[in-house]
């Protein structure tokens, strides 16, 4: 090999290990060179317990600190206090700016340290050196409180440099006549950081918990809201696309009911049936999207499944329905008032859904109690009254997604009316919804009067989504 190889070899290996001292060097600055604020939240518990426990333990160590550097340090007494209120100030600092306040506190240690260096004399009194004992109870708060807001990295910054300053202190310069205490000093100080850093990883741990729970359950709620959504236009679906069919054979079979229609009759109805036509098929490809390729039966009452592309039941099923929920166990009593009519049939598939999903939630969360189901026929819609009486003992632990609020909530809303859920004085339960017959998306009637009706509810309010 060449000489010149050998030395551009050796020239990298250097630039390379300058290259990494840079490196520590900047990490180091950027770590630890920073005045940013980090302040100590209260307890959840404890409140501000925390806090003053710091600043008490900070007067004691001002006092304590003082005391032994004028006493047994023989520092003067003014410089001792200055000393020592560098200390404590430190740790009341250490809870709101944690790391200007352990340079503080490393700062105070360096200066006491060097003051009482100056005064030992040779068979005088032995004093705790290069930490004192305040100082060592000091920086331990310091360093815990730091432990408990930084990053680990940082934490291990700071005690490395700590236990190299104390080995440069007592190791290097070295005094006359002394009690070493940096050994001592720098496995608390060892100690009290794995605290921190452990008490921390813990907090963020369960923050993050927290946080994944929440994420988790706002998940779950959109999940289910979107497959009632689902639900709600693959029904809605068969209901459009049955009207539509309607409509194109209506306009087919129209002009052969007139002798020599015109033209133009011929023509518009032949539009209108293109439309129709249209309009089906782009519904029916926008809906498909929405149907799953094995959907899977639905959830009955009475724990059985209906078929999944059964029709869609009306108020007609009611009794049918109220049937085998009585199978399975429930006393239901039904009561109708007012002059039934004809209804949309987006009205009374909701109707009869809000009941079928009110039974349920009775079956599931109120054993033993009693189920009455009223409808009112008014003028300008439908109102459906669900109520149940105390249960006689408690629900079996339920592991559903709590969707029923939601499917509940998403049929109304679309009718445009209104839904109320509560708990009665005798520990009952009520679901009361009101229907509009002219909401959106539902032919006008002329009969609807300008008022609404008397019971009808002012806004929603629903409970939490347990039941």
């Amino acid at each position: 090999m060449s000489r010149v190889g050998r030395v551009k070899r050796r020239g990298n290996r250097q630039m390379s290990i300058g290259g990494r001292v840079e490196r520590v060097l900047r990490v180091l600055h950027d770590d630890l060179w920073t005045w940013r604020a980090d302040p100590l939240p209260p307890s959840v518990w404890l409140l501000w317990l925390p806090h003053g426990v710091v600043c008490l333990a900070a007067l004691g160590v001002l006092l304590g600190d003082a005391a032994q550097l004028n006493d047994n340090g023989g520092v003067d007494p003014g410089f001792a206090f200055l000393i020592a209120l560098g200390q404590a100030g430190a740790m009341v600092l250490a809870l709101w700016r944690p790391i200007p306040a352990w340079w503080l506190s490393m700062a105070a240690m360096l200066v006491g340290a060097f003051a009482v260096r100056a005064e030992m004399v040779v068979d005088g009194y032995k004093f705790t050196w290069a930490w004192t004992v305040a100082g060592v109870i000091g920086h331990l708060f310091v360093l815990l409180l730091l432990a408990l807001r930084v990053r680990t990295r940082v934490s291990a910054e700071a005690l490395g440099l700590t236990a190299l300053a104390t080995y440069a202190v007592q190791g290097l310069v070295g005094g006359v006549n002394y009690q070493p205490t940096g050994q001592l000093a720098v496995i608390l100080f060892s100690v009290f950081v794995v605290l921190g850093t452990a008490l921390r990883g813990r907090r963020e741990a369960r923050t993050e918990l927290a946080e994944q729970t929440s994420l988790t359950a706002e998940e779950r709620a959109r999940r289910t809201l979107l497959e009632e959504r689902g639900r709600i236009a693959r029904e809605l679906h068969d209901v459009v696309a049955h009207h539509m069919s309607v409509i194109s054979i209506q306009a087919q079979v129209a002009p052969l009911l007139v002798e020599n229609p015109p033209d133009e009759l011929k023509e518009n109805l032949a539009g209108i049936r293109q439309n129709a036509l249209e309009a089906l098929t782009e519904l029916r490809r926008v809906l498909g999207v929405l149907r799953s390729e094995h959907p899977g039966p639905l959830e009955t009452p009475d724990g059985g499944d209906a078929a999944p592309h059964a029709p869609q039941p009306t108020l007609d099923r009611l009794d049918a329905l109220v049937e085998n929920t009585r199978a399975a166990g429930l006393t239901v009593t039904t009561e109708t008032s007012g002059s039934r009519r004809p209804l949309p049939p987006g009205v009374e598939l909701s109707a009869y859904r809000i009941v079928q999903e009110a039974l349920s939630n009775v079956l599931r969360h109120a054993p033993g109690a009693t189920a009455r189901v009223h409808l009112t026929h008014l003028p300008i819609g439908l109102r459906v009254d669900v109520t149940n009486t105390r249960p006689t003992r408690a629900p079996a632990p339920s592991h559903g997604a709590g969707h029923g609020l939601l499917g509940m909530q998403e049929r109304v809303a679309m009718l445009d009316g209104s839904l109320t859920v509560h708990s009665l004085p005798d520990g009952g339960y009520q679901v009361a919804a009101f229907l509009p017959t002219d909401g959106p998306g539902l032919p006008p009637h002329d009969s609807a009067p300008d008022h609404a009706p008397p019971d009808h509810p002012a806004h929603d309010s629903t409970e939490d989504d347990a039941r």
